[in-house]
Formats: structure tokens, sequence, C-alpha cells
């Protein structure tokens, strides 16, 4: 009886972290890529992606990054290198789905198997009144200092909600 319990309790931030995965991958749309070396099992890319800030509506994020081909590309279990590049523009009204915490990892993406994964952070430049979106990668044992930031600037008189 405790066990089935404590399984009840453990299942649901379990299933919360697996449903918010879903939702950040679903909203990435990749809108272009280019090869960068033939291969003839399938080639390396540079891929870009649409991400849509899903607490500001009116502001996407387009992520520009390599891809590795080949055999291990195809099946899901090469490395992709860790450069990444970041355009964040306003592509339509601004508006809040709530108050923003100061930095929030806003999309995360897998780059490898296992160890490896692209993070996008929004930072709140309440000063500037001002959204920054940093792009980098990390790895279990040792990130990359390779980064790339961009900033979108909130149209005058409209407030940035800051929880």
């Amino acid at each position: 009886m405790k066990t089935t319990r404590l399984a009840a309790r453990l299942a649901r931030p379990l299933l919360a972290c697996a449903s918010l995965v879903a939702f950040a991958a679903a909203h990435a749309e990749q809108i272009g890529s280019v090869n960068t070396n033939f291969r003839v099992t399938g080639s390396d890319k540079v891929v870009v992606e649409a991400y849509d800030d899903p607490q500001v509506q009116g502001i996407t994020c387009y992520v520009s990054r390599a891809r590795t081909g080949g055999v291990k590309g195809t099946l899901g279990i090469a490395e992709d290198p860790t450069e990444a590049s970041i355009a964040c523009r306003q592509v339509g009204p601004i508006s809040f789905a709530g108050p923003l915490k100061q930095q929030a990892d806003v999309f995360n993406e897998r780059m490898s198997l296992l160890f490896k994964t692209l993070h996008v952070v929004r930072v709140v430049d309440a000063k500037r009144n001002a959204l920054v979106y940093l792009t980098y990668s990390d790895r279990v044992v040792s990130g990359s200092a390779k980064n790339s930031v961009s900033a979108v600037p909130v149209p005058a008189g409209t407030t940035i909600p800051l929880r």
C-alpha cells in the first residue's frame, strides 16, 4: 500500500516533467537547412529552427546549429557540435502569459543521445525594458563557453511583469 502511494506521488512530477519536455520540443519548427559535408549515408547540415517563447506572445527565436549526418546522425546517436547562433525578434504584438522569472531556461534540446544539451535562457533586463536570450550547450562533465546572445526591446509603455 505504501509503495503504491509513493509510486503515485513520484509519477505526477515525472509526468509533469515529461509533458514540459514534449511541450518544448513540439514548438521547435525547422524552417531551413543547408548541407555542409556530403556523406552517402546522410550529409552534415546547418539547420535553422524557430522557437516561439511560450511565456511571451509575439517573440520568436531563430537558432542555427550544426547537425551531424551519416549513420549515427540518422539513428539519432551522433553528438552534434556545440556551435549555435541565436536571433530573437518581435514578430507580433508582445503580451505575457504571466509574470516572468528574472532568468529562466526557455528551451532545451538534446544534442547527443545522453550527454549534451542545447539551452536557450531568457533574462529580463528591467532597466532597459528588454528581454535577452542566450544560447549555450552543456555536457554532464563539462560545458562549452561557445554561446550567442540576442535581445528584444519591449515597446515603451509595456512593462515586463516579474515574479
